[in-house]
């Protein structure tokens, strides 16, 4: 660096920079005015309380770079839940990009075969946070969805795909296969895929570890891998040695959830700072490119 500078003082001639460099320039001032956008979001008031008290164990503006995320994308977020991300990535996207993010039709009645799956957490909190803050989030679009047959409808629209901690939830649900497919779709060629999830022992059986919130980091790049995605890096910002995978109610015992056992009823006793203490998960940060020449399986 130093004897590029010197050179350029001394009027020595400078050779253009090459297609290739000026496009990773281009990519890298993005990807950082897209970590200053998250940072800005984080800061503020919106953002606080129980939302904040993640960033510690979640790492978004480390993470979404990681990624490659920049505030002009197209971004989806699958299964939102509560909306931590939302808070963070619609403010950041809503002037140059487009953040999308799925949920669930509410159902007609308590008795259709999907009422179980809209609980606060799963359906009605998230609408609630759009609907509270209309000058935050009246430009997110949501997509409604039936989790077990997802059908997105966005063929080649997406930059960007997010999976946080979803990966494990489909693999349970069966749908995961469904689920790549649509994902495939939805992404522009070379599109970006990026999943955060629970990690489980490396050689571990994921039959057995996945009903326990957790899945071996090698199985999931092969399975994401089989579906038209490539692994483009990983990531270890999101990792926890501390987390030693082997609690009453598995992942969901760890904060935020704080589930006591696999009967697990609100109130249960749970020995909270044991927990506290180990923080939120060991977790994979992986991410993949859409293959454009090879179809989604």
């Amino acid at each position: 660096m130093l004897a590029a500078m010197l050179l350029g003082c001394s009027g020595a001639q400078q050779h253009p920079a090459g297609e290739a460099d000026r496009a990773q320039a281009h990519t890298d001032a993005g990807i950082a005015a897209g970590s200053a956008a998250i940072a800005a979001a984080m800061s503020r008031s919106h953002h606080a309380g129980s939302a904040a008290d993640r960033d510690q164990y979640r790492h978004p503006v480390e993470t979404l770079a990681f990624f490659g995320f920049t505030p002009t994308m197209t971004v989806l977020d699958v299964g939102p839940g509560a909306g931590y991300y939302t808070e963070l990535l619609a403010p950041a996207l809503a002037k140059d990009g487009l953040y999308l993010a799925t949920n669930r039709q509410p159902p007609s009645t308590a008795a259709e075969p999907s009422a179980h799956h809209w609980t606060p957490y799963e359906g009605e909190r998230f609408d609630a946070l759009l609907h509270a803050e209309p000058e935050l989030y009246g430009k997110v679009q949501v997509i409604r969805v039936d989790y077990e047959k997802p059908l997105l409808n966005l063929d080649g629209k997406v930059d960007m795909v997010l999976l946080m901690r979803e990966v494990h939830m489909m693999k349970n649900w069966g749908t995961l296969d469904t689920w790549l497919r649509e994902i495939h779709r939805a992404l522009k060629p070379n599109g970006i895929l990026g999943v955060e999830d629970h990690r489980a022992a490396s050689g571990a059986n994921p039959e057995e570890t996945v009903t326990k919130g957790y899945l071996p980091e090698a199985w999931v790049i092969e399975k994401i891998e089989a579906a038209g995605f490539a692994l483009a890096g990983k990531s270890e910002i999101n990792a926890n040695s501390r987390d030693t995978k082997d609690y009453p109610n598995g992942v969901w015992s760890l904060p935020p959830s704080f589930q006591s056992g696999p009967d697990y009823t609100p109130g249960d006793a749970l020995d909270r700072a044991k927990y506290a203490a180990i923080g939120e998960s060991d977790r994979m940060t992986l991410k993949f490119v859409r293959v454009a020449d090879r179809a989604a399986r």
